[in-house]
C-alpha cells in the first residue's frame, strides 16, 4: 500500500521547468509525507536518521499543549472579564469556542502569508521549499495577543521573513530569531496593539470610558445554534459592561506599577503559575511549557545548558535587584520572576534556536546566561516595556557568533600550549 501511494505520488510529479511554482508545493508536500530516497545511514559523524523537516516537527509538537490552553485561556480571560462564567469548568464550551474563534485566523494569516512568500522564493530559487517556517509559523501566533489586527500580523510576519531570512539566504543562514522578529516588528511599529494593559483580553471595545464586550454575530451565531439543540448556553448579543474593578492589566504592568502587592492584588500565585492570567496566547501556562521543554531536551532536540544557563542568567539578576531594591518593582522576590511573562516560554523554544543560538557547550552557557542578565535588566529597569526577552534574545542572536568565535580561539590556543610543551 506504501509502495503503490509512493508510485502514485511519482507518476503525478509536476515539471519543474514548466511548472516551478507547482511543482515547489508538490515538493514540500512530498517530502514532508515521505522519507527522502536517498539517506544516510551510517558514517563517524552520523548521531541518528531525523531530517530536518522532522526535526522541525519535534518543536510543533512540543508547542501543541500550549495552543490548547492559549485557546482556552482566550476564552477564560474574556468571559472572566465581563464577569461571567468564573469557574474553570463553567461555560468550557463557550470558552473553547471563543478561544478557537480567535486564534484560528491568527494562525491561518500567519501560515499563508509566510508559505506565500517561502513558496514564492523556493520556486524562484529552483529548489524545494525550506522547513524553517514549520516552527517558525507555529510560534508566531503564540507571541502575539489574542486581538491582534489581521493586517498587522500579515505585515509582521511578511517583514520577518523577507527581510530576516530570505534576505540572508534562506533557512539556516538567518541571523536572529524569525519569529522574535515578527514580534519586534509589530512593537516598534505598532506599539498601541501590543504593549501596554488594553491589548491582552479579546473582544473588549470602550464604549464611553466604560469596557464592554463586542456584539456577538456571524460565526457565534452558527455555534449558538448548535448548543440551543443541545441545551447548552450561547453567546447571546454581547454588549455585557465589565467589572468595574476590571483592568486587564498583566501581572508585568502591574509589577512595575506597584511592586509585589500590586500583582497579588489582581492574581493569585497558582493563576500565575497554572496560566489564568492575561497575556501573548502561548506564554502563560508554566508547567505546560516546562513539559515541552522536556520533551525537546529528551529527543535531543533543544539544548537544555542554554535553558539552564538562563535560569541561573535570571535568579542571579533577580538576586542582585532584591538587594537593591530601589524601586517597588526590584523588590518582587527574584523567584516569582518565574512565574510572570514568557521568560519560560522564551529560554525553551526561541532562544536554543539552533541557527541563531552560540553553538559551542560553553558558547551556550554564556549565552543562556546573558539572555537571562539583559531580559531581567529590561524588565525591570524599563518603564516602557516591562517584559525584556524578546529584545534580549535578539541582542544576544547577534554576538552568538562572536561567542562561539573566542571559545574556539581560546580552545585553539589551548591545544597549541599542549602540543608545544608536549614537543619539548
Amino acid at each position: 500500500m506504501k509502495k503503490a501511494l509512493l508510485h502514485f505520488f511519482e507518476r503525478i510529479e509536476p515539471d519543474k521547468k514548466k511548472s516551478p511554482l507547482l511543482h515547489t508545493a508538490y515538493d514540500a508536500f512530498f517530502t514532508f509525507a515521505f522519507t527522502p530516497k536517498t539517506v544516510t545511514t551510517d558514517g563517524v559523524h552520523i548521531r541518528d536518521g531525523i531530517d530536518l523537516k522532522r526535526t522541525m516537527v519535534y518543536v510543533v509538537l512540543a508547542l501543541q499543549l500550549c495552543y490548547l490552553f492559549g485557546t482556552y485561556n482566550i476564552g477564560y480571560q474574556h468571559f472572566h472579564a465581563i464577569g461571567q462564567y468564573p469557574g474553570l469548568l463553567d461555560g468550557l464550551h463557550l470558552k473553547l469556542v471563543y478561544g478557537l474563534i480567535k486564534i484560528l485566523p491568527i494562525f491561518i494569516v500567519t501560515h499563508v502569508v509566510g508559505l506565500g512568500i517561502e513558496f514564492y522564493y523556493a520556486s524562484r530559487k529552483g529548489h524545494g521549499v525550506e522547513e524553517g517556517f514549520l516552527v517558525t509559523g507555529a510560534l508566531i501566533p503564540l507571541l502575539m495577543p489574542p486581538d491582534i489586527p489581521m493586517w498587522i500580523l500579515a505585515f509582521a510576519v511578511a517583514f520577518a521573513v523577507i527581510i530576516g531570512k530570505e534576505a540572508f539566504g534562506g533557512t539556516g543562514m538567518n541571523i536572529v530569531n524569525i519569529a522574535l522578529l515578527a514580534r519586534v516588528f509589530v512593537f516598534f511599529a505598532y506599539p498601541t496593539y501590543i504593549a501596554g494593559d488594553e491589548v491582552w483580553v479579546s473582544g473588549l471595545e470602550k464604549v464611553n470610558g466604560v469596557y464592554q464586550t463586542a456584539e456577538y454575530s456571524g460565526v457565534y451565531h452558527f455555534f449558538d445554534g448548535i448548543f440551543k439543540a443541545w441545551g447548552w448556553d450561547t453567546f447571546g448579543a454581547g454588549g455585557t459592561a465589565v467589572m468595574d474593578a476590571y483592568t486587564g492589566a498583566t501581572p508585568l504592568a502591574l509589577g512595575y506599577q506597584g511592586g509585589w502587592n500590586s500583582i497579588v492584588s489582581a492574581y493569585t500565585v497558582s493563576d500565575m503559575w497554572w496560566g489564568f492570567i492575561p497575556g501573548s496566547i502561548g506564554e502563560t501556562s508554566k508547567p505546560l511549557i516546562i513539559l515541552g521543554a522536556l520533551f525537546l531536551i529528551g529527543t535531543g532536540i533543544a539544548s537544555w545548558r542554554i535553558m539552564v544557563a538562563g535560569v541561573f542568567g535570571v535568579a542571579f539578576t533577580g538576586l542582585l535587584f532584591n538587594a537593591w531594591g530601589m524601586t517597588p518593582f526590584m523588590e518582587v522576590p527574584w523567584y516569582y520572576h518565574f512565574y510572570m511573562g514568557s521568560f519560560l516560554f522564551a529560554i525553551a523554544f526561541m532562544a536554543t534556536d539552533p541557527v541563531t543560538a552560540a553553538s559551542t557547550n560553553k558558547g551556550k552557557w554564556i549565552y543562556g546566561f546573558l539572555i537571562g542578565v539583559f531580559g531581567m535588566v529590561i524588565r525591570v529597569m524599563n518603564p516602557a516595556y516591562p517584559e525584556g526577552w524578546m529584545l534580549a534574545i535578539l541582542l544576544m542572536n547577534v554576538f552568538a557568533p562572536l561567542i562561539d568565535h573566542y571559545i574556539l580561539e581560546a580552545n585553539m590556543k589551548r591545544r597549541a600550549r599542549r602540543a608545544k610543551a608536549a614537543a619539548q
